[in-house]
């Protein structure tokens, strides 16, 4: 394998670490401690196309690898956790139009989820977490329409949605099976995305229940064929769950970054704590596992568009370790600061409380854990 970045994955890099810096670094406690969204930004974000990197060029995309995208995320990461999961969820919801919507399904969608709309990925319902298989929004065909019904939750960017990419069952009889995606746009009658929930963690991202009441849909809006709704969304976590990955490395390496700091700057015993052996072997610790993660990443990364059929396995890899890893370097990071980490005067403990949600969403780490085995049993892997 080669580890060297291309020029253009350079050039990315910086242009990101350099715009994190400028624009998310400085507002990004002041939203956390709002709870709020910073709706102009992430939309100014997503026009400026850090939510559109993959999209071809034809739809308004930069038509790049998915190894830039998992390095534009980790800036991201570093920056924020909550703006970035607000940006990402833009590249979520796009996913299943790229993967199964039409020509004009993508000219219609994508391009304006390039030019700064945003959109929502609708899968998880209060009963259906993890378990796909139990999902009861419904699409009742209707003549030329489809009549939607029923609640999703966790929604990022639901309150802002211009497009909702909804997945449900078209014959409650036959359940799953007949799930399938829809794009539904804001203007149609019966949305309902007013309840907010209180976060611990990632609170300047926008986290909602949507509810569908009678949501006529044009049949037109049908992503792919009906029943195809399993195989999209699976398809979809398995290119998504690395740009989570990424964006846990980022966090991770920017608790490692202000730890190293402190360390430097600390005296106690008459000398910088960094001299410590017991600090050193911390941070010793928390540089090896970022490294790791990150490389996981990229070959998890590197395998999208390939047609592997290990890709499902190592996406779940790549995000359960990077999951696990940004919650302990979180803690231990926090831990070198002390009683100051635990101060909101830094930023150590937002880092720890956004640290945890990357354990859970995009399929918790156990899930991971069964995909990865599943990969094993059937020798996949």
């Amino acid at each position: 394998m080669d580890f060297e970045l291309t020029t253009e994955q350079l050039a990315m890099q910086k242009m990101s670490r350099d715009y994190v810096e400028k624009e998310v670094v400085p507002v990004a406690a002041e939203y956390d401690e709002k709870e709020e969204m910073p709706v102009e930004l992430v939309r100014k974000m997503v026009a400026e196309g850090f939510s559109s990197i993959s999209i071809p060029e034809e739809y308004g995309g930069a038509g790049m690898d998915e190894i830039t995208v998992c390095l534009v995320t980790e800036e991201l990461g570093r920056g924020c956790a909550g703006i970035a999961t607000g940006v990402g969820a833009n590249s979520l919801a796009g996913l299943p139009i790229l993967l199964a919507g039409n020509e004009d399904q993508k000219k219609k969608y994508l391009t304006p989820l390039c030019e700064g709309k945003l959109a929502s990925f609708c899968l998880t319902e209060p009963d259906a977490g993890s378990d796909v298989s139990a999902i009861s929004t419904t699409a009742i065909k209707d003549g030329s329409e489809y009549v939607i019904n029923g609640t999703k939750c966790f929604i990022t960017n639901g309150t802002y949605a211009d497009y909702y990419v909804v997945f449900a069952v078209i014959d409650p009889k036959r359940g799953a099976r007949t799930l399938t995606p829809f794009v539904v746009e804001k203007e149609m009658a019966g949305i309902d995305a007013s309840r907010k929930e209180k976060k611990m963690g990632i609170r300047s991202s926008n986290t909602a229940v949507v509810t569908f009441d009678e949501v006529r849909v044009p049949a037109e809006n049908l992503l792919g064929k009906e029943g195809g709704g399993f195989r999209v969304a699976m398809e979809t976590f398995d290119i998504s769950r690395p740009m989570i990955a990424s964006l846990a490395v980022g966090l991770a390496r920017a608790a490692y970054e202000a730890a190293v700091v402190y360390a430097r700057e600390r005296v106690q015993f008459g000398k910088p704590i960094i001299q410590q052996q017991a600090i050193q072997f911390m941070l010793a610790d928390m540089a090896m596992e970022i490294e790791a993660a990150r490389s996981l990443v990229f070959r998890a990364a590197g395998m999208i568009g390939k047609g592997e059929k290990s890709l499902s396995a190592f996406s779940a890899m790549a995000k359960a370790y990077a999951g696990d890893m940004a919650m302990r370097v979180t803690v231990d990071a926090l831990q070198v600061l002390g009683g100051y980490g635990f101060c909101r005067e830094y930023p150590l403990e937002k880092y720890m409380r956004d640290a945890k949600i990357m354990q859970i969403y995009e399929g918790t780490n156990q899930i991971q854990r069964l995909v990865i085995a599943n990969s094993i049993v059937s020798g996949r892997i």
